[in-house]
This record gives structure tokens, sequence and C-alpha cells, in this order.
């Protein structure tokens, strides 16, 4: 069975930094691409970060191009996305998915003073 579960968000003030984890099973994690969406409050979802499935290419939605850095450890099944200078725009669902095809069920992140 298919899990993804992301953990990681909170509450933290602008200009902060929070990391989030996505922890895979069920699947050869190290064969899929991962990414990471969004969801803001009323509004559709936003792509936010890709990495190929052995780690060695990334891309970044312009929005946190330079905030925001995307890893993966596959020894371990986890999926990883560091977030810096956080603004309250960044607030969000985050949502992990491996190829689109698996989602997990998400980690609010809410940045506010």
């Amino acid at each position: 069975q298919v899990q993804l579960v992301e953990s990681g968000g909170g509450l933290v003030q602008p200009g902060g930094s929070l990391r989030l984890s996505c922890a895979a099973s069920g699947f050869t994690f190290s064969g899929w691409p991962m990414t990471w969406v969004r969801q803001a409050p009323g509004k559709g979802l936003e792509w936010v970060s890709v990495i190929t499935s052995g780690g060695g290419r990334t891309s970044y939605a312009e929005s946190v191009k330079g905030r925001f850095t995307i890893s993966r450890d596959n020894a371990e099944n986890t999926l990883y996305l560091q977030m810096n200078s956080l603004k309250p725009e960044d607030t969000a669902l985050y949502y992990c998915s491996a190829g689109a095809d698996y989602w997990g069920q998400g980690t609010q992140v809410t940045v506010s003073s």
C-alpha cells in the first residue's frame, strides 16, 4: 500500500524557516521523481518544486526560487523541503507527490506575525 506522509508544518513568523518531510512507503521511492505542491486558502494547486529520482536535478517555481530547497534521501525513503525566508504568501497546505500518481495528506504551513 502506497503511503506518503508529510510532516514538519506549523506556524512561523515571516522571515523564519521550516523543513518539511515526506516519508514514503509501499513503492520503490528511488525510482520516482518527487514533487512538492501547495494549496493556499481559497486557491488552486500550485506546483512548488520537483526533484529527479536520483536527486541530481531540481526545479523550482519562481515564487520560491532562492528560498526553498528540495532534497531526498533514497536510503531513508524521505523527501524534504527546506523553506527559508518565509513570507505570508507561502501560507498553504503542502503536499508531496510521487509522479503525480500518489499524494500525501498534506501538512499546513502558516506564516504570520
